[in-house]
């Protein structure tokens, strides 16, 4: 249980720092800080896992495609709304979302389930 619980603050701070280094990498994409990366990490993985509750495992970004690509945008851009200090243009979400995913490849940050298709 404890491993457990350390995993995931393990995979938020992974997360976070993924997100400071993309708002180095991308325009139209801040994060003003660490805590803020941390509190932007947890929101986006709230919504992500919202939008894949109400539109089906198809929707989301581990999906690798085109579908899960534009979700992953549309995650991060309002994900804006609720991080204060987050700062995100349409052009910087679809940036960073492909930034992320290419990431995410290399270094998994998210909290996979295992597919039953």
């Amino acid at each position: 249980m404890t491993m457990h619980i350390l995993g995931h603050i393990v995979r938020f701070i992974v997360s976070a720092l993924v997100l400071l280094l993309v708002s180095h990498i991308v325009h139209g994409f801040y994060i003003h800080g660490f805590w803020r990366a941390i509190i932007a990490a947890i929101v986006i993985t709230l919504l992500g896992l919202a939008m894949e509750a109400l539109f089906g495992r198809r929707i989301s970004p581990y999906g690798r495609g085109i579908i899960g690509f534009i979700s992953g945008a549309i995650v991060i851009y309002v994900a804006q709304i609720f991080v204060h200090g987050m700062h995100v243009s349409i052009i910087g979400a679809l940036l960073a979302s492909l930034v992320i995913g290419i990431i995410d490849l290399f270094i998994p940050t998210s909290f996979r389930r295992p597919r039953n298709d």
